[in-house]
């Protein structure tokens, strides 16, 4: 397959070893730049992430206007928009005034807010790792669920959906297939279907993007759930509370934490989504089955990479 046109990969010299030999070859790899998303009156904050697609200019945002860009939300904006959003700087589009690429500077998003009075700010001036999670104890916890209401009730799947919907995001990682460097995050509706996909080297930041997506195309989260190739910890799961969505299917395990929120939320949390199985933690009532699978050798501790 020839990835040279597709962004966020970049080719590199390695030396490949194995028993009897060494050979000289070329990779690919994930690109990792910085992006720094500037909230006025609030703060900035510098996020690691990968783009995958090129930033176009003019680019940017207004409720009134929609997205001022050709071709659909740009990645760029919708990481912006998506951030802001999962760490509580807005509550609803309308709580945004504007959005931009910077143009001296295609590394900064700057955002101003309707009223940046409103916004819950538990962070920031903060560099943001590309596998950053929330560090603190029981009160940073709180800090991070609070103002969350509890997600809706209209989402019945078929669990073999979830593998389905798992299968046709795999085949959309672009990156992933040349680099195997990236998370995706994918939403999907009630009939399974892949509205909006992501790709990061960042999980978080995968989310991110596809919530961001929905919110600037003005595509409402209420009855959808989420496909995950990462593990799920306590901020996926907030942000996913925090959109609205009613189901977190993902390849790989959860954490205590992520189950707690998810209990606490109404949301259905799936782990080990994988070879016709599913392992549903909380609310299994969206799924639609008739008897209950035995989960007990999915269950048991995996090595996460």
């Amino acid at each position: 397959m020839n990835f040279t046109h597709q962004h966020g990969i970049r080719a590199v010299s390695a030396q490949c070893f194995d028993e009897t030999s060494r050979t000289h070859d070329a990779c690919w790899v994930v690109e990792e730049e910085t992006l720094t998303i500037d909230v006025e009156g609030i703060g900035a904050y510098t996020l690691m992430w990968t783009p995958t697609e090129a930033v176009t200019a003019p680019c940017g945002f207004t409720p009134a206007d929609g997205v001022l860009s050709e071709g659909g939300v740009p990645e760029i904006l919708a990481l912006a928009a998506g951030f802001a959003f999962t760490e509580g700087l807005f509550d609803r589009i309308e709580g945004v005034r504007s959005l931009a690429v910077c143009p001296d500077n295609r590394g900064v998003v700057r955002l101003a807010l309707a009223d940046p009075q409103r916004a819950r700010v538990r962070r920031r001036n903060v560099v943001v790792g590309s596998s950053c999670g929330i560090c603190g104890g029981r009160e940073r916890v709180e800090d991070v669920v609070r103002g969350i209401p509890q997600v809706g009730d209209r989402l019945r799947l078929a669990p073999a959906r979830l593998d389905a919907i798992m299968a046709a995001m795999r085949q959309r990682q672009a990156v992933w297939l040349a680099t195997g460097g990236t998370h995706a995050a994918a939403i999907f509706d009630a009939d399974g279907r892949v509205l909006v996909l992501a790709e990061d080297l960042g999980r978080h930041n995968a989310l991110d993007k596809a919530i961001g997506q929905c919110l600037l195309a003005g595509r409402p989260l209420a009855g959808c759930g989420t496909a995950l190739t990462s593990r799920v910890t306590l901020e996926m799961a907030s942000k996913a509370a925090r959109a609205g969505i009613e189901l977190v299917a993902a390849v790989s395990a959860a954490s205590s934490l992520a189950i707690e929120v998810t209990e606490r939320f109404g949301i259905t949390l799936c782990g080990f989504v994988r070879n016709g199985r599913a392992t549903a933690f909380t609310h299994g009532r969206r799924l639609l089955a008739g008897e209950a699978p035995d989960c007990s050798q999915l269950c048991k501790p995996v090595h996460i990479a």
